[in-house]
This record gives C-alpha cells, structure tokens and sequence, in this order.
C-alpha cells in the first residue's frame, strides 16, 4: 500500500491577500525543495515573474512577489495517497479546510486554481461559498496545450495584476 503523504507546508498568506491560488498537492520535487510549484520544468514562477517584472531566484523573492501582488498560495488537498506527481494518482485525499481560511482572511475575494483537481475538490467540498473563481491553465511543463506564452496571458486576463 502506498504512504500516506501529508502536505509539507504551510500556506503562503497575508492580511491584505486578495487572490488565493489553490493547487492540488505538491510535486515530489516541491517536496524535496520545499516550496510551492519547486520542480524546475514547472512554468509557476516564470509565468508569474513574466506578469509582475519580479525576479524569483530564491524563496524570498518568490514570497515578496505573492506578498507585493497580494496573492496568496496553498492546496487543496492537506493529505493523500499518491505513487507520483500526477494529480491523477492522487488516491484517499483529506482537504484543507478552506472555509475556515477564507474567514480569517476575509480580503481572498478570488480563487484562481491551477488545476481541474484542486477546481474539482473545491466545487465537491465547497461549492456552496460564495466567492469568484477562475480557472488558470496548469502551470505544469507537461500541459502542452498552450505555450508559456499563451499561459501567461491567460493568467494576465485571468488574476489581472
């Protein structure tokens, strides 16, 4: 039987965050550095940098951009079964409680995600909320849909920053 995986880290907020951009759950590459969107063939942060001018050579950039842009990042899922870093083997997954986030940051007026798994839990789990949402197209190298161009303008009409 596969581990049992609970989410490696806290969510990335601040008082004044207006936007939360909800994933599933962390790559096996996110696990092993640490941080959100941490595989190097992820497009995340070069879609972001791309958007705000920002540069993200490190966490501590990385943070001060969301923090600037007042975005905040976190998962759907708190903890789960998985073989891989494919949301579709995503197995027995437990969900963070949005609701209860949502209350102690009351500025979140949209929720961005990045992918059909965190948009379909969040609809199963908390479609009752009443807050705008949107669809961002996966940051994910292996999307190859749209080109890093194209993704980066959808996000730019979609997060508008």
């Amino acid at each position: 039987m596969v581990e049992i995986l609970s989410h490696p880290f806290k969510p990335i907020v601040f008082k004044d965050s207006k936007i939360l951009i909800l994933g599933s759950f962390p790559s096996i590459k996110s696990f092993e550095n640490d941080f959100y969107y941490a595989n190097p063939q992820n497009q995340f942060w070069k879609i972001m940098s791309a958007l705000t001018k920002y540069p993200i050579n490190n966490k501590d950039q990385k943070i001060w951009l969301l923090k600037e842009k007042k975005i905040a990042l976190w998962d759907m899922i708190k903890s789960c079964n998985r073989e891989n870093s494919l949301d579709s083997s995503i197995e027995n997954e437990d969900v963070n409680d949005i609701v209860n986030f949502l209350e102690s940051y009351p500025d979140i007026k949209k929720i961005a995600f990045t992918g059909k798994k965190s948009q379909a839990l969040f609809e199963y789990h908390f479609g009752h909320i009443d807050i705008q949402k949107c669809y961002l197209p996966s940051p994910s190298s292996a999307y190859a849909k749209m080109t890093l161009e194209q993704k980066i303008e959808k996000y730019r009409e979609l997060l508008k920053i």
